[in-house]
């Protein structure tokens, strides 16, 4: 019977510190670890050790003694001890900077690793001692972590085969403009990255020259070039859109001093409920009713324990009220559809306390609040759509989203119309008389065409999309003319139509040859780069306003800059370059 196979995992092998002296190698996490390659040795013995000795290192060690060698494994074991102690500082500040925490809790990060290996490890405890948090460390170690993220940023910039913006401009808590540009890159296999370009920090005007000026250095310093600038998405601010001297009649004119046959698309999209709500819908009669209501409550430490404690003897399914305020508007429809639930109870509570609220009893009001309700239910499932998470999402998805948001308001209005409130559940509920349902119908309408404005360029891109999004079904008459015969030729391909149904959008086009396909191709690349909207900037805003609070004004809009990189970023740093240069800097000082 032939011998069973034996297994490492059962042979009991660990690691002899003789072998750091005899071959130059020490003990990480179970594995041998070369001091002089780095390379690692998985299976602990002695023959595996030796021969990666005599074979890489043997030449340049032979003539030295057993002290010799001792002395210089030493020394290198101590490098790399240094090594990984820099690194893990880097590790430690790119985590503070990436969860948006102070400089200031490098220490008690320091005090957990240094407490929890004094009871695991307590053999390495002198290890995370040693590890370098203080302020001025981190604060340079965030520096140099949003450096090489720039420079891995400018690599790949390097690569693309066209890019475009998403621009969006707010103040910080000491009045500083902020301009955002992020960034979405598309390469020959098409490869999509999208990035921080830069945040630009403005103290004086912000009219659309100076908006371009800092535009221009942005993409200097990235060594983009203009000509393959596919498209720019605003939120349709006058300095930014302004047809004459705004930023992107500026920037359409400066493409075309470089290629007259060059013409950027232009996306201007936004969803703020807050302007549509004093714009179009004109409820702020009863937003702002529930807003003192709310504050009513939550701004007394008493009042909110007792509605609460009534709350929860009522088992109303509610255990509290939600708290709005305008900056975080995309709860209200939380907080309304609440207030609606509760409506009953915090008449009650609120008139113990002599804090009637007559509208609570007024049948008009009641009503305009149901169909606020539902109307902001129903934009905060398109929001929902709109902001979903991950690398990009494609412009033609958002647009559909609208399209069919912009449809449901049709269908609604008809509906309200013939006064049937099927889809408005909680109008339905709040109306006793159907007199009233036509100026329902009028804002639903409105609403519609204000949609309709806001996304008329998406609109005007609608058959470039739908080319990219179903190149099989679209009309090859209607498709650009430097495409049709590529066109042609794709859907005649049974098998490429096969493969198109089986794979991503992205592994499609990347997969077609760009000798057969070349004109189709690149028109793919700029419309799979366009931003759909500037919710990657609000996004932002929201990290830059919790680092730059009331309580940390003080941080220079260079540390805020590099944080909101680090914030935002899916480039993971190279820690290991990090170190080098590290090393580097502290052999010449």
């Amino acid at each position: 019977m032939s011998a069973k196979k034996r297994k490492v995992d059962i042979e009991g092998r660990v690691f002899n510190k003789i072998w750091t002296a005899k071959y130059l190698f020490t003990d990480i996490q179970g594995n041998a670890v070369c001091l002089v390659c780095g390379t690692q040795v998985a299976v602990l013995k002695d023959y595996n050790l030796n021969c990666h000795f005599v074979t890489k290192h043997e030449e340049k060690y032979k003539n030295l003694s057993d002290e010799e060698r001792a002395r210089v494994a030493d020394a290198l074991l101590a490098n790399a001890n240094r090594d990984a102690t820099v690194k893990t500082s880097f590790v430690i500040a790119h985590k503070i900077a990436w969860r948006s925490k102070p400089f200031s809790d490098r220490e008690f990060v320091k005090e957990c690793l240094v407490d929890a290996a004094a009871l695991m490890c307590p053999e390495k405890k002198g290890a995370y001692e040693n590890v370098s948090l203080p302020r001025r460390t981190v604060t340079r170690r965030v520096e140099d972590i949003a450096e090489n993220l720039e420079l891995q940023l400018k690599e790949k910039a390097a690569e693309f085969d066209c890019f475009s913006l998403a621009l969006d401009e707010s103040c910080d808590v000491r009045d500083t403009a902020q301009l955002l540009i992020f960034l979405r890159g598309i390469t020959n296999d098409f490869q999509i990255t999208e990035e921080l370009a830069s945040m630009q920090s403005m103290k004086g005007t912000t009219t659309g020259k100076d908006l371009m000026t800092e535009v221009n250095a942005c993409l200097d310093k990235l060594k983009l070039e203009w000509d393959k600038l596919a498209g720019v998405t605003t939120d349709g601010c006058p300095n930014l859109t302004g047809k004459n001297v705004g930023l992107l009649k500026r920037m359409q004119d400066k493409v075309t001093e470089i290629n007259p046959e060059q013409k950027l698309t232009f996306l201007h999209c936004i969803i703020h409920q807050e302007v549509l709500r004093k714009t179009v819908l004109k409820m702020n009669h009863v937003v702002d009713v529930v807003t003192k209501v709310v504050h009513f409550i939550r701004a007394r430490a008493l009042n909110h324990r007792q509605l609460v404690a009534l709350l929860e003897d009522s088992e109303s399914g509610h255990g509290d009220v939600g708290y709005h305020c305008a900056v975080r508007w995309l709860s209200l429809g939380k907080v309304l559809k609440n207030v609606w639930d509760l409506r009953v109870q915090i008449q009650d509570f609120c008139a113990k306390k002599g804090h009637d609220i007559p509208d609570f009893s007024d049948d008009e009001w009641v009503a305009d609040l149901g169909f606020t309700v539902d109307v902001t239910s129903l934009m905060n499932e398109l929001n929902a759509k709109l902001q979903c998470k991950g690398l990009f999402v494609f412009v033609h998805q958002m647009y559909s989203a609208a399209k069919a948001f912009m449809r449901k308001l049709e269908l609604l209005s008809s509906q309200v119309k013939e006064k049937v409130l099927t889809h408005l559940p909680t109008l339905k509920a709040a109306t006793k008389s159907a007199d009233h349902l036509q100026k329902y119908s009028e804002m639903l309408d409105a609403l519609h065409c204000e949609f309709s404005r806001r996304f008329q360029d998406f609109k005007n891109l609608e058959s470039e999309m739908l080319l990219v999004s179903s190149p099989f079904n679209c009309s090859v008459e209607k498709a650009p003319s430097d495409v049709q015969m590529e066109l042609i030729d794709l859907q005649s391909d049974s098998l490429l139509s096969d493969h198109f149904r089986s794979v991503s959008l992205l592994h499609f086009y990347s997969s077609l040859k760009e000798e057969s396909f070349p004109h189709l191709r690149r028109h793919t690349q700029r419309i799979l780069v366009l931003f759909g909207s500037t919710y990657v900037c609000e996004q932002t805003f929201l990290v830059m306003k919790f680092n730059k609070s009331k309580h940390r004004s003080s941080i220079t809009d260079e540390h805020l800059s590099a944080v909101l990189r680090i914030a935002t970023s899916d480039i993971q740093p190279d820690f290991n370059a990090l170190v080098q240069a590290q090393s580097r800097l502290d052999y010449s000082h």
